[in-house]
């Protein structure tokens, strides 16, 4: 029997905030000995009473919740309201489902009135959100016989959202690396094979071209990491946008003007921003490689820049094939892609749009776009501005 009720409030505060910290492998762990602790504190320090443990439970992080042997609430902390939507007060005296109508957790509870506890993730969807929980449930036993259960709830929906993201991650990186690498893989081993040097002649050009892609895309990763780790460096200087704009579209002219679409730069009200020409050209790239990919032959792609207010914008608008509106949400997504068949056809890898997003948030810019399915699409780029200068003769 423990009877120091401030050791047990610090110990179960301690194990609590190192769960809702995040600390994965010890979450299950946590949750038991702190359920070890309440089985054997006095009733005086219960958590219904008024005492400082009680007070202490009460102003947990974690979600806490006692249930007699007839599956009703006896005790339930504002973070176990919160996490679950209910209120403790008036669900005290009740019936588990009637407050937290989940099945899954009432056979979990029935599964503890029995003696097993279980520790698992429990996932609940509503109309607003989907929402993923640590959940573990103890058995409060005397004797070897339960006379209640304590069951313990951290949110962990942002967790498991990372923990998709990641497996995403992997999975992405792992498919755009391999594809250039078998590329690879086979051209050589048909060059080493081949008698003569034709094949040589034919496929270590082929290789070039797939080992280019590879240092591209790793280079387009290390951006993105870059990018999300605030690591992104910025060599900032006054710079006009319409001089680095300019130079960026005349290197895309011959590719626009062999696939016949029309390229042109429209500086509307030339402005200067304080940012680094070399990142923000690498915005320029991105965006107009995007926009002449995907846009069919007697199309165009305008670069439109302008001030309003306090803000310089660059808009690249362009005729193409547009993107659906499901879609919009996600495009600045690492990875996604509208179309996987035609991001084939074209080579990108789906880092582009979420490389622009991460320099131009690293300037105190935003990006956003507006796009219709068949009707083309408009990025818009707004930085700082310095002041605007006079237009050029």
């Amino acid at each position: 029997m423990v009877d120091s009720p401030s050791l047990i409030g610090i110990l179960i505060v301690a194990a609590a905030l190192g769960s809702v910290a995040g600390f994965l492998y010890g979450r299950a762990r946590t949750h038991e000995k702190v359920a070890h602790i309440i089985e054997q504190a006095t009733p005086q320090q219960a958590p219904g009473s008024d005492t400082d443990f009680s007070r202490l439970v009460r102003a947990l992080p974690l979600g806490v919740i006692f249930v007699d042997t007839k599956a009703r609430v006896r005790f339930a902390n504002p973070a176990a309201g919160t996490i679950f939507g209910f209120d403790p007060e008036r669900a005290i005296g009740a019936h588990v489902i009637a407050s937290i109508p989940n099945v899954e957790l009432e056979r979990r509870i029935g599964d503890a009135l029995r003696g097993e506890a279980s520790v698992a993730p429990m996932t609940i969807a509503t109309a607003e959100r989907r929402s993923t929980y640590g959940l573990s449930v103890y058995p409060l036993s005397d004797d070897d016989r339960a006379h209640g259960v304590v069951v313990f709830a951290d949110d962990q929906t942002e967790i498991a959202r990372l923990e998709r993201a990641r497996k995403e991650f992997l999975s992405n990186v792992s498919h755009e690396l391999r594809t250039p690498l078998s590329s690879i893989k086979l051209m050589l081993e048909t060059v080493v094979e081949s008698p003569d040097d034709e094949a040589a002649d034919i496929f270590l050009p082929q290789v070039l071209v797939q080992v280019d892609r590879l240092a591209a895309l790793v280079g387009q990763l290390l951006e993105q990491a870059r990018a999300e780790s605030g690591q992104l460096k910025l060599n900032l200087r006054d710079i006009d946008l319409e001089d680095v704009a300019r130079q960026i579209v005349a290197t895309f002219e011959p590719q626009a003007s062999n696939k016949g679409v029309r390229l042109e730069l429209q500086a509307m009200r030339p402005v200067r921003v304080e940012a680094d020409p070399d990142r923000f050209a690498q915005v320029c790239v991105n965006l107009i490689d995007n926009a002449l990919r995907h846009t069919h032959s007697g199309g165009s792609v305008t670069v439109e820049l302008d001030a309003n207010g306090n803000d310089a914008i660059m808009r690249v608008r362009d005729t193409g094939v547009g993107i659906p509106y499901r879609d919009l949400p996600h495009i600045f997504e690492r990875f996604y892609v509208v179309d996987r068949s035609r991001t084939r056809e074209s080579g990108g890898a789906g880092l582009g749009l979420a490389i622009v997003k991460g320099i131009v948030e690293a300037h105190g810019g935003t990006v956003s776009t507006e796009s219709m399915l068949g009707s083309g699409t408009v990025f818009t780029i707004r930085l700082p501005i310095m002041r605007t200068v006079p237009r050029k003769v």
